[in-house]
């Protein structure tokens, strides 16, 4: 394909991204779903088993604890090394319920294309998030005549953990070190970048990660999510109902007709990222099916959550150079489906991981707004190992 002028590597001066760090995915005494046995789908995971497993996608975070009270932070998702404003990946949105600020989706999907890193934050960062990528993409060698920028930044409200949300904490140092320390390799989960200050079940939330590569019959594509999750419903593992055995669920109290529900309002943002080439029309497809995913942790969707797919190809035959006269991208085919349907299962099963992995990954965190407590691990393993 033919390559757009004045593609660096993205930031490259300014943020050097360099080899992988070794980092643990998991801080010491919490564990990942397949520590536990839980292993959705029959599809194996990449190495990392997160989203970097997809060839060059790299992720980022900002941990930001100040005081007693903000409890926050960024995660940035690189899709490749390059100016992704010169040279755009595919891209679609899903809305599973839209009680959320994604600034940026509807130009996504009217394009069909990416044109920045993906930011995660708090609900009130958001814009402020957004100005510091958009002054940092600007720097950018061959960006000196661009008047416009679409970028894509979503949200969870941590505002209970994270009791400043109103002075809107995220700064543009802040943005800047997600971008910054964005790696291939290993991704830290938990309580970490955007997922410092979430709640998912009742238990502390956070980041987590997963992937699956396909057979070479089925074309070898690699799939990885990453969730941050914010959420709540009756948490369910591998089809155990954890959330009701561990007695804490949004309808614990009123089954026992004591008090009306708690509630299970949050919200949860699902990336998707593939190194098959697929159109944004089947992106859209493709992200449709990590709603699945969701579903199968125990979610429906509350009233007051917010529930995204990011879906994006990083695949070199799909981008799109900003300044290409016509699009001719060789793309996977409908016909026969057999690619599609794994992909499409891939989706599905590497998002029920991510999620689980982003609270079994998650520690305990205090603030002036109380203390949400990390699921009990040991609970959680005689639980799967009774059923």
């Amino acid at each position: 394909m033919t390559r757009a002028p004045h593609a660096p590597l993205l930031l490259a001066a300014l943020l050097a991204a360099g080899p992988a760090l070794a980092q643990p995915a998991v801080p010491q005494g919490r564990a990942r779903a397949r520590d536990l046995g839980v292993a959705p789908g029959v599809l194996a995971p990449g190495r990392w088993n997160a989203i970097t497993d997809v060839a060059g996608v790299r992720v980022g975070h900002a941990t930001v604890v100040e005081g007693d009270s903000v409890r926050t932070g960024v995660t940035a998702v690189l899709p490749h090394a390059g100016n992704l404003f010169r040279e755009r990946v595919p891209a679609a949105v899903v809305v599973g319920n839209g009680f959320g600020k994604l600034l940026g989706s509807t130009q996504v999907n009217e394009l069909g294309e990416l044109e920045t890193p993906v930011l995660l934050t708090c609900t009130l960062c958001v814009w402020r998030a957004a100005d510091a990528l958009v002054d940092t993409l600007l720097t950018l060698p061959g960006m000196e005549r661009v008047r416009s920028i679409n970028p894509l930044v979503a949200e969870t409200n941590d505002g209970g953990l994270n009791a400043a949300i109103r002075s809107r904490p995220v700064r543009p140092e802040h943005v800047r070190a997600a971008l910054s320390s964005a790696r291939d390799g290993a991704v830290a989960m938990g309580s970490v970048g955007a997922g410092t200050g979430t709640v998912a079940f009742g238990w502390k939330g956070g980041i987590g990660s997963s992937s699956r590569v396909l057979p070479r019959p089925l074309g070898g594509w690699t799939v990885g999510v990453l969730v941050q999750s914010n959420f709540g419903g009756v948490l369910t593992i591998g089809g155990a109902r954890v959330g009701e055995a561990l007695g804490r669920h949004p309808f614990t109290r009123a089954l026992a007709d004591t008090a009306r529900p708690a509630g299970a309002d949050g919200s949860i943002i699902m990336v998707v990222a593939t190194d098959a080439p697929l159109s944004d029309r089947n992106l859209r497809r493709l992200a449709a099916r990590a709603l699945l995913g969701l579903g199968r942790t125990g979610s429906y969707a509350s009233n007051g959550s917010g529930d995204y797919v990011i879906a994006f190809s990083t695949a070199a035959e799909v981008r799109r150079p900003v300044d290409a006269r016509r699009l001719q991208p060789t793309e996977l085919a409908n016909e026969g489906g057999g690619d599609l349907s794994a992909l499409f299962a891939a989706a599905a099963d590497a998002t029920e991981e991510a999620i689980y992995d982003s609270i079994l990954a998650a520690t305990t965190v205090t603030s002036r707004g109380g203390t949400v407590e990390a699921i009990p691990i040991d609970r959680v393993r005689e639980i799967l190992r009774r059923r």
